[in-house]
């Protein structure tokens, strides 16, 4: 993660605001989108030269008073402040963290012995990079038929969304499982912030415009907690609820639960990193 990040999610937030939205009058026409620097600044107590000094990285010690007060200028709920939070703390600590080391690849015989026994629920392992390390046959028979196994999806849940050319039509809510994607690698580059692999996966799915689009507004949403809809070519239209486990450094058990109201519907989970 680069010392520019937090700089970075600042300025890509004051885009993103209107003036109606922070209870400003409108005015005239503004050259470009958002609130202007000075506008934020004076909602959340600090100088604009203050706060221009750490969207360009020139101070990197803020407040725990001066985050909140910009978190709340900036209209951040609690996903997003966190993150907020977590970017600031990485500006500061960066230098002295110790190297997070190669990922693990290698699945333990404890966590496949762990997918294995959630048969016939749907489980797998994914790594740091959200690659697929390890499925059982029952999730593997779930995902075939939308894809997730074509060579356009790469073994990976971020390519499988972004690049896989069917993945908007069998993904109900494909714009907020993008978000989610987004968010989980977000996680990742705090986590692992010298990963130069990381690095260059999300380099390389910038290529992708719907990706690079939501990487440059610093999109952060709940990834541990949310709805997948999938419209499933055998199954019909599945409601998936989504939860989060990390059983490991970097890897993490998933499993899916769908459609929970229906009473016979069958029983699948999905816990992601």
């Amino acid at each position: 993660m680069s010392r520019s990040e937090f700089g970075e999610f600042l300025i890509a937030r004051r885009g993103q605001l209107q003036p109606e939205q922070v209870g400003l009058p409108a005015g005239r026409r503004r050259r470009t989108p958002g609130l202007r620097r000075e506008e934020v600044a004076a909602l959340a107590g600090v100088s604009a030269d203050y706060l221009a000094r750490l969207e360009q990285g020139r101070d990197t010690n803020p407040s725990m008073a001066v985050l909140g007060a910009l978190s709340d200028a900036l209209r951040l709920d609690e996903v997003e402040r966190h993150h907020f939070g977590k970017l600031a703390m990485g500006m500061e600590q960066k230098a002295s963290c110790p190297k997070s080391g190669q990922a693990g690849e290698e699945v333990s015989e404890t966590l496949r012995a762990v997918i294995d026994a959630l048969h016939p629920t749907p489980a797998f392992v994914l790594g740091r990079w959200l690659d697929l390390l390890a499925t059982n046959p029952a999730w593997r028979d779930l995902a075939e038929p939308i894809g997730m196994f074509d060579a356009a999806a790469h073994n990976n849940l971020a390519y499988y969304v972004f690049a896989h050319p069917d993945a908007p039509r069998y993904f109900g809510n494909w714009a907020e499982a993008a978000d989610v994607i987004v968010s989980a690698l977000r996680n990742a580059q705090a986590r692992f912030a010298d990963d130069e692999t990381l690095e260059a996966r999300i380099t390389d799915l910038q290529r992708y415009p719907e990706f690079d689009r939501r990487w440059r507004e610093h999109r952060v949403t709940d990834y541990r907690s949310h709805l997948l809809r999938v419209e499933h070519p055998l199954r019909g239209t599945l409601e998936i609820e989504v939860e989060t486990l990390d059983p490991a450094a970097d890897q993490s058990v998933n499993v899916w639960l769908v459609d929970r109201r229906q009473v016979h519907a069958p029983a699948l989970r999905l816990v992601n990193e």
